[in-house]
């Protein structure tokens, strides 16, 4: 299998494993694996955070272009690619997009923790993910620039969130690569660590984040994905509407605790 699950508790890792044959590049088979992968961890009551890692070195060189190789013939491109990963109309379920997960949305948050390339459609997945953490030696770039593959799992889409217009295209349309040093500085990617260590920076943050009444969690969650780009007043209502329930759910129990001296001066040890 080219995708397995290991458990922490509430903590998830996903791992991706085709380093030996591709550096983690996506075949349908692991596009597949992983969405089912994701979609058993988002409907467990017992987990609370994943994490995605690809093993070996390499986070995902993208979509495998030895199987994009074959798609040369217009009957066969039109039935996996054209009809079969096209978006529906309204508010229907998408189909996974070719590398995988990268149009689930998802009601708990998942960290990206990537070791070497993330490049091409394995930056659209990286950026897919709630939080990345990076190894200060790996980097992103749209390698696929040099092919004729545009892209098409939401690059274009989340990279001009994460760092503007103008950086998002400079980077989009030149296909450059972009190192960890410069991702952190732009926004694309929220913490640095040594190589060799982004997993278990990734696991330990996830556990941190698991730690936190989880109502509250999702719903802030929901509500930085939801509100974009609406306007001010139609925010705030999307905000009061995702957090209100989990205020009761879990707000008073928890100023409970604080009443009763827990968490004081910002102490996050004891909540």
């Amino acid at each position: 299998m080219t995708v397995r699950i290991e458990k922490n508790n509430a903590v998830w890792t996903i791992i991706h494993s085709r380093f030996e044959e591709a550096r983690n590049a996506m075949d349908p088979e692991s596009a597949d694996a992983l969405v089912a992968a994701l979609k058993t961890f988002d409907a467990d009551p017992q987990a609370s955070v994943a994490v995605l890692w690809g093993e070996g070195g390499a986070f995902c060189a993208g979509w495998d272009l030895k199987y994009a190789s074959e798609l040369n013939d217009r009957e066969k491109f039109d039935a996996e690619i054209t009809k079969g990963l096209a978006f529906p109309t309204g508010a229907n379920d998408a189909p996974r997009g070719p590398l995988g997960p990268t149009r689930l949305e998802l009601s708990k948050p998942v960290i990206a923790a990537v070791e070497g390339p993330a490049v091409a459609g394995g930056m659209e997945l990286a950026l897919w993910c709630d939080i990345r953490v990076m190894a200060e030696d790996a980097y992103f770039g749209v390698y696929c620039r040099r092919w004729g593959i545009p892209l098409l799992d939401g690059g274009s889409v989340r990279l001009p969130r994460l760092v503007g217009q103008g950086r998002a295209m400079e980077i989009i349309l030149t296909g450059r690569k972009v190192p960890a040093q410069e991702a952190l500085a732009i926004g694309m990617c929220e913490k640095l660590v040594e190589p060799g260590a982004a997993r278990a920076a990734a696991e330990a943050m996830a556990q941190e984040i698991a730690r936190f009444p989880q109502a509250a969690v999702r719903a802030d969650r929901r509500t930085v994905h939801e509100s974009y780009g609406q306007p001010l007043r139609q925010a705030m209502r999307t905000e009061w509407h995702n957090g209100v329930e989990a205020h009761w759910v879990e707000g008073a129990s928890g100023a409970g605790r604080f009443a009763g001296g827990l968490g004081r001066s910002g102490d996050f040890s004891k909540i």
